[in-house]
């Protein structure tokens, strides 16, 4: 729309300009060629540079290269010997004598040449800009809204009667038992419940944080059963400071806990890993499935849907997520670009 809006519009002004309509043929050839440029010249600002120099924050090499790509249109456009040079010869100083051309009016010829294609760049940029801007700014608010029904779910899914009289069960029975680890088990439900309500309402929380929550879910949860569960957490905390959207490793751990049967020791187990690196995170989850189709998230949690589209909206090109189902287990990897 926008080739076709400013190469329109330099077509017609030449020939709507002018008072020689003997001539009114040669004025609209002459808005053709200079159209034809204003859309060529629109095109590669368009599909090339504004997303190679300027979305990506170079503005030096988009300005110099916007420069380049102008002056280049014009000398094409303008060459003395293209087939289209008669046309463009209309408005031109007759040279009735052989006097040298002055620079000064030379200048202001190659300006006045320049106006077309200079407002068609600039003209082009600021409305591709202006999209640019709405579309980010409705993405921005997608993502914080779908960020707080997540976030809704998540705790209905979480903090909810089953999940705490379950725990809390398991807590009074220690303390019966006068076992030593209650009061540790006590701290550990008091820090789920605080990093949910309070931290992880930041848009990035420390990789530190997050695996404490993991670390404490996974104790809370093998509180179950007193005989022990086959599940083995390999968390890396080499690098606590890495920045990272909060509650995205949970649900996929969540998932295998619901799916795995973990509490048959025969057959039952879950394997948990996180790697880093200086700006990436790898998380592996793999569990064992029960006999029988595997059916999907039900109402309660987020789903894997749910975790799949805030990747899309918080990590754009910045992660990969692969989803594999086999015969008796069920895996994900999840890999995510920091920076």
């Amino acid at each position: 729309m926008q080739i076709l809006f400013w190469g329109v519009i330099w077509m017609l002004i030449p020939f709507l300009l002018t008072n020689s309509w003997e001539s009114w043929d040669r004025f609209l050839m002459r808005g053709i060629v200079i159209g034809t440029g204003v859309g060529l010249l629109v095109f590669v600002n368009l599909e090339v540079m504004l997303p190679r120099f300027f979305f990506s924050k170079k503005f030096f090499w988009y300005v110099l290269s916007g420069l380049g790509l102008t002056i280049l249109v014009l000398l094409v456009i303008y060459w003395d010997q293209a087939p289209w040079a008669a046309w463009l010869n209309l408005s031109d100083r007759p040279h009735t004598d052989h006097r040298p051309p002055n620079p000064i009016y030379e200048g202001f010829r190659w300006i006045s040449r320049s106006v077309p294609f200079v407002t068609a760049f600039i003209g082009s940029s600021l409305f591709e800009i202006a999209a640019y801007a709405g579309s980010k700014e409705k993405e921005t608010i997608q993502l914080q809204k779908e960020k707080l029904e997540t976030e809704l779910k998540f705790l209905k899914s979480q903090i909810n009667p089953h999940f705490l009289f379950n725990t809390l069960n398991n807590i009074y029975t220690l303390t019966v038992l006068r076992a030593e680890s209650a009061p540790e088990q006590l701290l550990r439900l008091s820090e789920i419940l605080r990093y949910m309500l309070y931290d992880c309402t930041a848009d990035r929380v420390p990789l530190k944080k997050e695996i404490d929550y993991i670390r404490n879910y996974i104790s809370l949860k093998m509180l179950k059963d007193s005989k022990g569960m086959n599940v083995v957490a390999d968390l890396d905390d080499s690098r606590p400071d890495l920045l990272i959207a909060p509650m995205l490793f949970i649900p996929f751990i969540e998932n295998a806990f619901k799916h795995s049967h973990v509490e048959d020791l025969q057959k039952g187990w879950i394997r948990i890993r996180l790697k880093t690196g200086p700006n990436w995170v790898q998380f592996d989850v793999e569990n064992s499935l029960q006999e029988g189709p595997y059916s999907k998230d039900r109402t309660g949690g987020i789903g894997l849907e749910n975790v799949r589209r805030q990747l899309e909206l918080i990590y754009p090109d910045q992660h990969t997520l692969v989803l594999g189902e086999q015969v008796d287990h069920f895996a994900v990897s999840l890999k995510i670009q920091l920076a």
